[in-house]
């Protein structure tokens, strides 16, 4: 894994163009470790995410007594499922400052029972995990804060479990409906559980994935639209053999944007029209602000034909990806508008607030709402050192600015502690300086 020194300068790039082959998604990854750790058999796992966050995951099923290899250096794992029970009863859990991790492994700690505490970095106690907590709560598992209420640290004890019907939230994260999702087959073993859903679901592509993957190791998942969900009593996951994990589609985001800011083509492969995850819905954004997209079952293109637009539009349903769209819009003629984005705060950082703060050092005008960006780029971008914040989405949308574009030339641009996109990318800094030309 690569190494980076405290900060990375990046040169103004004229031109890119080339291929890229993606990691893992992330959100595929983790939960098709933790659907293979609770089924049935053994899974092989090919194109897992080398990161922080699956190591995270791979780390707590360990301790869990999950047993699991790499085969010799590859991506490819191998998971011998523990059939819908872990066999390790007491823990102490790092899970770092992954939600892909704590969160679906809290609800199925809880729901299996035994002695466990789960803990992770500082930012980590910083984000919600409260409504999840509530709903298991709600229906008899032991979930106590030893921190802040509402917010990890949690230590889980054995409860007892009457799961017929369960609400959630669904307006501050997602995740915590795919968690309850992912243990209601474990629950549902004498009678049928019901998950209704508060108020307005967000991230509902994340959602799709969840579906998705259950459904692929064996359990039927009955909707009521995004209102309710129903699992059926009696069934188990079961292990559907050898499962490939996509390209990550929120990483793809920031060579697609790099070919329509500075000429291309650039394609990304790993990912495509066939593909899961809803961030693919990215490129509609793109073509919106005038770029050229081609695609295929497996791969997405995009070139320049000229200036970018602004755009208007709503990302409630693709968060992480649109904070490309964000620098993008340096690169537009106009003002762009980023709403119904309110998720962003309590992501790896307040994602809105730091957003802001680094687009007014490069020289654009920013409107900062509640859960809305208001963007206007500068006549000419100003060299920057970003601060990112501990997150891995801040490094790599900032090193766009650097890019040439139609409307604007790039800027040199430093990128502060860089090594946190090991988070979900490690080598990303190679890959983008492969398909930058000589400025």
């Amino acid at each position: 894994m690569k190494h980076y020194p405290h900060h990375l300068d990046l040169k103004p790039v004229s031109h890119v163009q080339g291929t890229v082959r993606l990691p893992g998604s992330k959100s595929i990854s983790n939960r098709t470790l933790l659907l293979a750790a609770l089924a049935q058999g053994t899974t092989r796992i090919m194109e897992l995410l080398a990161s922080d966050d699956t190591h995270v995951m791979l780390m707590a099923l360990q301790k869990l007594g999950v047993q699991w290899e790499q085969v010799d250096a590859s991506q490819e794992y191998i998971v011998h499922g523990a059939g819908g029970a872990f066999p390790v009863h007491h823990a102490d859990l790092f899970m770092g400052n992954a939600g892909t991790a704590i969160r679906p492994l809290t609800a199925a700690l809880a729901v299996t029972g035994g002695d466990y505490t789960l803990h992770g970095v500082a930012r980590m106690h910083e984000r919600p995990i409260g409504d999840l907590v509530d709903a298991l709560n709600a229906v008899g598992t032991r979930i106590a804060y030893t921190g802040e209420p509402g917010y990890p640290p949690l230590h889980i004890q054995r409860g007892q479990i009457h799961a017929e019907r369960m609400q959630v939230r669904g307006n501050v994260s997602s995740q915590f409906l795919t968690a309850l999702l992912m243990a209601a087959p474990l629950m549902a073993r004498e009678q049928a559980v019901v998950i209704d859903v508060i108020g307005e679901l967000i991230s509902k592509p994340y959602i799709e994935i969840t579906l998705n993957l259950i459904q692929r190791f064996g359990v039927q998942v009955e909707r009521n639209g995004w209102q309710s969900f129903t699992v059926r009593a009696g069934q188990q996951y079961a292990s559907p053999g050898t499962i490939h994990v996509e390209g990550d589609a929120s990483s793809a985001s920031y060579f697609l944007a790099a070919g329509a800011i500075a000429g291309g083509p650039v394609r990304v492969e790993g990912v495509g029209r066939d593909s899961i995850q809803g961030d693919v819905r990215f490129v509609e954004a793109l073509e919106q602000m005038g770029a050229n997209i081609s695609m295929g079952d497996t791969w997405i293109e995009a070139s320049s034909s000229g200036a970018l637009k602004a755009i208007d539009a709503d990302f409630n349903h693709i968060p992480d990806a649109a904070m490309t769209i964000a620098v993008a819009a340096l690169y537009a003629e106009g003002t762009s508008t980023l709403r119904n984005i309110g998720s962003w705060r309590v992501k790896e950082t307040d994602r809105i607030a730091a957003m802001a703060i680094e687009l007014r050092k490069l020289g654009a005008h920013v409107e900062e709402g509640e859960d809305y960006l208001r963007i206007t780029p500068p006549a000419q971008l100003r060299p920057a050192a970003i601060d990112t914040y501990d997150d891995h989405r801040m490094a790599m949308c900032f090193s766009l600015a650097a890019l040439n574009g139609a409307a604007r030339k790039g800027t040199a641009v430093r990128i502060n502690d860089p090594k946190c996109v090991a988070k979900t990318f490690p080598e990303y800094f190679e890959v983008f300086t492969k398909i930058a030309g000589k400025g």
